[in-house]
């Protein structure tokens, strides 16, 4: 699937969601699965149940209550509102206006830069969207080109907060930052206060990216271009290869103090001057090339896809019951739909629990540049293939963000290399990465009754030894080697090590604990006790998350089976993090 074009149901699938009837998928990522539905009224919504690990998870059910909250209190042209939700049922979920359209991001891969006054129109509706998140005492705080959709009739912000509930359970513990990397405000990277002139600040980052393909920090991997943004103050990026109509719009959104910034209705008004016509005219504002996909997923929309293989028989199978929050029940033939019933009572068989019932909450009429059919669903996280560079200027202290990265694997020869970083090869090439978000882990590899892996090596002494300085450095197991200061992390790394403002490891491939010694038993721990895809400096430093004895097993880059067996856990006074001596044994299959 791509952007909002539906899919068929799957058997697994539900067949409706607390009244609402499922006609397709629209995506899956690392928060659930979203799918298209109508009300009776024919309204398009997006429906997305969340994964049953998150529902199982107090604190991830508050904050989500929260995000979700926060994000009703927003109303306003330019922003795809949510309409439902439930928090107290066995999954979670909660449905959204759905606007067929593509990201920003999948545009600009797919078609390259827009023409300038496409630009100034985006960044424009995107401002006033702005305006009304902050009037809302909210801020976004995650603004990139992967959250904002281009409809026929202009951009559309999404997520503003609601896959933070996500991120921020994650790192309750470990005491990161959320965000992207390459579309973060100074202060933000700083791990300072950040209030509504960051969105502005990530704006003009979109804005110079839109327009010529190329961000103002350059192509480095995402913590490079972080740990350059945190600078801003000292070195200021260079805007002179950037449009002369767009210079003044970069300038005053990349300031490096927050109230120099532009306000967004400023903003706003300084895109409708540049682009020569009112915001508010939407005909003809993409290339025709975008116009015609968009249009394309309208009409997908419209004509949802039927599933190709028969439901469930739930009342013969009862393990193939979909999952969906108990005591859920379609609307009974007769019942008024949501989105036109009187404000009582409410109708029999739609579930909702929130705080205001489903016909009193607000809902905002089509206007011009408003969707008339409903909700947005956030792009898949685009695929990170290369390498992470990390150039951090003395006494930045620039934090790690949450996520998993999904990185594209590599399979080849490789040659034998050094076990630590006094032994390390010399620089790998370098291309630019897109930032991490929290995602779905992929997949470990094959059944442990399938393995039939033979020994590489066994118990060999390797020593994951915390970096010197502030920077990340790479883990790559299959060689086996550790990157030395300076170098490029690789996307065959299965790990990285930071000492960024105490850091953390963060583990590349999906790794989990072991029970046992045994190649079937290391592929049985990286499949079902797998940790989460950040371990922070302070678990680290306790030993409580990877006490010695510990057996840390992964699928490799390359298709290999690694086991890490922690046997000494050593606290160096210069160091945030500790030093893990190890024996890795690598099985190939």
């Amino acid at each position: 699937m791509r952007d909002g074009v539906p899919e068929p149901l799957r058997a697994e699938d539900p067949r409706e969601i607390s009244g609402y009837a499922l006609r397709g998928r629209l995506g899956e990522g690392g928060m659930g699965t979203v799918y298209l539905s109508h009300t009776r009224g024919g309204q398009a919504v997006a429906v997305k149940l969340i994964r049953r690990e998150f529902g199982d998870d107090p604190e991830f059910r508050r904050r989500f209550e929260q995000e979700v909250q926060a994000a009703r209190r927003v109303q306003g042209y330019h922003l795809v509102p949510v309409v439902d939700h439930d928090t107290s049922g066995r999954q979670p979920w909660l449905a959204s206006v759905f606007v067929p359209g593509m990201s920003l991001n999948s545009a600009l891969k797919d078609h390259g830069p827009l023409p300038l006054p496409a630009v100034f129109r985006l960044i424009g509706c995107t401002a006033r969207a702005l305006t009304a998140i902050h009037a809302a005492d909210v801020v976004h705080r995650d603004l990139k080109p992967g959250n904002i959709l281009l409809g026929a009739a202009g951009p559309y912000v999404i997520d503003f907060g609601i896959a933070r509930a996500a991120d921020a359970t994650q790192l309750t513990r470990s005491g990161g930052l959320i965000g992207t990397p390459q579309f973060m405000s100074p202060e933000h990277a700083l791990g300072e206060e950040t209030g509504p002139a960051a969105d502005v600040f990530s704006l003009g980052l979109i804005a110079a990216l839109a327009a010529t393909g190329r961000h103002p920090y350059g192509a480095g991997g995402a913590m490079t271009v972080a740990a350059q943004i945190a600078n801003t103050e000292h070195r200021p990026p260079r805007l002179d290869g950037y449009p002369p109509e767009l210079r003044p719009l970069l300038e005053r959104c990349l300031a490096a103090d927050p109230s120099a910034r532009v306000s967004p209705d400023e903003l706003a008004a300084l895109c409708e001057r540049s682009a020569g016509r009112p915001l508010s005219e939407s005909a003809g504002w993409l290339p025709e090339p975008l116009a015609a996909e968009i249009a394309r997923h309208e009409r997908a929309a419209q004509l949802p896809p039927q599933p190709t293989t028969p439901a469930p028989d739930h009342a013969t199978d009862p393990a193939a019951v979909p999952t969906y929050p108990p005591d859920a029940s379609p609307l009974p033939t007769g019942a008024t739909d949501p989105a036109t019933a009187p404000a009582d009572p409410v109708p029999p068989g739609v579930r909702t629990e929130s705080t205001t019932p489903l016909q009193h909450r607000p809902h905002t009429p089509p206007q011009p540049g408003y969707p008339s059919a409903p909700a947005p669903v956030a792009d898949p996280a685009p695929k990170s293939s290369r390498p992470v560079r990390v150039v951090v200027a003395a006494g930045v202290a620039l934090l790690l963000v949450a996520g998993t990265w999904a990185i594209a694997t590599h399979v080849g020869d490789r040659g034998g290399g050094a076990t630590d970083a006094d032994g390390s090869h010399g620089d790998r090439p370098s291309d630019s990465e897109s930032g991490p978000k929290f995602s779905e882990s992929a997949s470990p590899g094959p059944s442990a009754q399938q393995s039939g892996y033979r020994v590489i090596f066994k118990n060999r002494p390797f020593a994951l030894r915390a970096p010197a300085e502030a920077s990340v450095i790479g883990v790559d197991l299959d060689e086996p080697r550790i990157s030395g200061p300076g170098e490029f992390t690789d996307s065959d790394d299965e790990l990285e090590l930071s000492e960024v403002l105490g850091g953390g490891w963060t583990f590349r491939t999906p790794m989990g604990k072991s029970t046992g010694a045994t190649p079937e038993a290391c592929l049985q721990g990286s499949q079902s006790d797998v940790l989460p895809s950040e371990v922070g400096e302070k678990e680290l430093q306790r030993g409580q998350t990877l006490p010695v004895g510990t057996r840390l097993c992964t699928v490799t880059s390359d298709g290999n089976l690694a086991m890490l067996r922690i046997t000494k856990v050593e606290q160096r006074a210069t160091n945030d993090l500790p030093d893990y001596f190890t024996e890795l044994t690598l099985w190939q299959r």
